[in-house]
């Protein structure tokens, strides 16, 4: 028992640095290694892994604020699309084909991935012209950038299209079972031209908001059990500090390279799950 609290909370830590550098709650990592790792019930390690979310989002947002990289505008804007379509996604998940689902969502997720190898070198997104929404909203933002010595400022478009995709995701999450986190940081990056470490710090903040919804439902079916959850969540909120302060001082396009295997691996096991169940 005492070696499982001790490598569950080592997991937890690696989760959580993971979690507040790609902007993906660590659910990723935790799930699967609960389930095949550990032998837990898929339940108690959904659970888990949602009150952990919670765990990195708060653990990475005092960094991400202080240093201005979260731009809390796009997450209110963006979080009224995710919230909907989770809504939409849990009241229709029992109609719609999942199997034609993953395989959708998978392939997006590999063009998303195949568009941030193609622009894996980039520090900071090339000039940018924001849309009216984006300039009405004055969802345009500046940070310091600690590993360049300087500061950048960006501008915000496609706000509409951003706000689409946030609603599928949002609905991906509710149909599926899975993180939004995986489809918000493309979002930013490749669709409205946020800078990848902007992308990353605003989605830790939003899934954070997002899950808080979702565990409420698991802690009153009592799927959240205290000796799993407990070391998870101690151990992703100590990877979460050290993860976001890691990635402050990293190139994006060091931080581009931990997230595009992230991104493969999650879009082929997608499309496979939904081949398979065909």
């Amino acid at each position: 028992m005492v070696i499982t609290f001790i490598l569950v909370f080592v997991l937890g830590i690696l989760a959580g640095v993971a979690g507040a550098m790609l902007g993906l709650g660590g659910g990723i990592i935790i799930v699967p290694a609960l389930t095949l790792g550990f032998n837990m019930p898929m339940r108690t390690a959904v659970a888990a892994s949602t009150v952990c979310i919670i765990a990195t989002s708060t653990g990475a947002a005092v960094a991400f604020l202080r240093d201005r990289l979260t731009n809390t505008r796009v997450a209110i804007w963006l979080e009224m699309g995710t919230a909907t379509g989770a809504l939409t996604g849990a009241l229709v998940a029992a109609w719609v084909n999942q199997r034609l689902l993953f395989i959708l969502f998978g392939v997006l997720l590999a063009y998303s991935a195949y568009n941030m190898f193609r622009t894996r070198n980039e520090e900071h997104k090339k000039e940018v012209t924001p849309d009216a929404i984006s300039q009405r909203l004055r969802l345009k933002g500046s940070y310091y950038d600690k590993a360049l010595g300087r500061r950048i400022d960006y501008q915000v478009s496609r706000t509409i299209p951003g706000l689409i995709i946030m609603y599928f995701s949002g609905a991906a999450a509710g149909l599926l079972g899975i993180g939004a986190g995986i489809f918000k940081v493309p979002a930013m990056d490749q669709v409205m031209g946020m800078p990848f470490k902007a992308s990353s710090a605003t989605s830790n903040f939003m899934i954070g908001v997002t899950a808080a919804s979702g565990a409420v439902v698991y802690f009153a079916r009592g799927d959240v059990k205290p000796l799993v959850a407990g070391p998870v969540v101690l151990g992703v909120l100590i990877g979460a500090i050290l993860g976001a302060r890691l990635m402050v001082h990293m190139k994006a396009s060091k931080i581009r390279l931990f997230f595009m295997p992230i991104l493969a691996y999650t879009a082929i096991e997608m499309i496979y799950k939904g081949v398979k169940w065909w």
